[in-house]
């Protein structure tokens, strides 16, 4: 069949089109999940040639990285809108990357800033949220210590933008919980990470999930139910610290970007044990599983800023549970699964029985939510 040459310019354009989108950088690539998993291990760790400890190298992609006993991690935060029910830009940057340095067993020291902030935006604005930085750090007791600050032209970036560093050092109870760990199994890892969950082992969840994306995206699409959900956002330290006081956890990972169902899948990838975990123990709010309802959206999928994910040994969970549900952050923690090699990669019980594989999303589905 010969092409007319109006269909060969269309074809030739679309393919012009298609490579050109290749070449470019998307904003999927940030979301969490497959893309940009794919993107940091292929666009990214190659260019870097620090590897770091052998308890956390710069290819496990946790949550913070070592030097010596000290432990490091830095986020950039990016959530619209600024200000939202339940928390600001300011107090989401201070407690990110607070409870990065907590997830791996360490005890936050301090935190670096740097402002990015687009010529234009409001001063009482910029206040609000500053002011909510400074009073998230106080309450922590995690103080700012240094920092940076740009103004840049409009349109350069969407109104302002915060980078937060930490700084921690190794729990002071951390060598014992470890010591608890090993009369039960073995753990290659002497810091919480990834790749030490094994089979037996209990899964719990801190409390509610998906408060936080929702909350924000209602509040920014105005779908009217923001005011009965708020985000989660919190400072998880102290919380970490009646964790491993209790001995028995081996991981402890945020379920940020890609929620519950990315930190699962990234706990069988790097341990190579299968999770099954049960459809009628989430502690899913009823709000919540109505806007997911509504909007067509899986909350095991959705971001939140003020919850952990444990992997703990199983003669241990049930005293881990009950130290949890004391905290004023753990009152809904509840125990979702378990760690088996039954199962490949990650699966669901659900309530009616059956079983459900939970993949890893492509992506969050709510963007922009830190």
């Amino acid at each position: 069949m010969v092409l007319g040459l109006a269909e060969v310019i269309n074809k030739t354009l679309l393919w012009a089109f298609l490579r050109a989108m290749v070449d470019k950088i998307q904003l999927k690539q940030g979301a969490g999940g497959q893309y940009m998993d794919a993107f940091i291990k292929n666009s990214v760790l190659p260019s870097f040639t620090y590897k770091g400890s052998d308890d956390i190298s710069l290819e496990m992609l946790d949550d913070a990285a070592l030097i010596n006993d000290v432990a490091m991690s830095t986020d950039a935060h990016t959530v619209q809108p600024l200000i939202f029910p339940g928390g600001t830009l300011g107090s989401l940057s201070v407690c990110g990357t607070i409870n990065d340095i907590s997830m791996v067993g360490a005890t936050p020291l301090a935190l670096a800033a740097a402002f990015i902030i687009e010529e234009g935006l409001s001063k009482d604005t910029f206040s609000t949220i500053v002011k909510s930085m400074g009073e998230t750090a106080h309450q922590a007791q995690v103080p700012i210590i240094t920092g940076d600050t740009k103004v840049v032209e409009r349109g350069a970036i969407q109104e302002f933008m915060i980078t937060t560093t930490g700084v921690g050092k190794r729990h002071s109870a951390l060598d014992e919980n470890f010591k608890e760990v090993k009369r039960y199994r073995s753990c290659k890892h002497h810091w919480l990470v990834d790749g030490n969950v094994a089979p037996g082992d209990q899964l719990i969840v801190s409390g509610n999930i998906g408060e936080h994306g929702i909350a924000l995206l209602s509040f920014r699409e105005g779908y009217g139910f923001h005011t009965k959900i708020q985000s989660d956002i919190a400072a998880l330290h102290t919380l970490m610290d009646t964790i491993i006081q209790e001995k028995g956890v081996v991981t402890a990972k945020d379920p940020t970007r890609g929620g519950v169902a990315n930190t699962l899948n990234e706990f069988s990838e790097k341990s190579g044990h299968g999770i099954l975990i049960y459809q009628d123990q989430l502690p899913i709010p009823k709000g919540v599983q109505a806007a997911c309802d509504m909007l067509g959206i899986d909350p095991l999928e959705i971001g939140n800023e003020g919850k952990v994910i444990l992997s703990v040994v199983k003669e241990k969970a049930d005293e881990v549970l009950a130290a949890m549900k004391k905290h004023p952050l753990g009152k809904q923690a509840a125990i979702i699964g378990q760690v088996t090699d039954d199962i490949k990669g990650v699966a669901m019980e659900t309530s009616v029985g059956g079983k459900r594989i939970i993949h890893k999303p492509l992506g969050d589905p709510v963007p922009r939510i830190c």
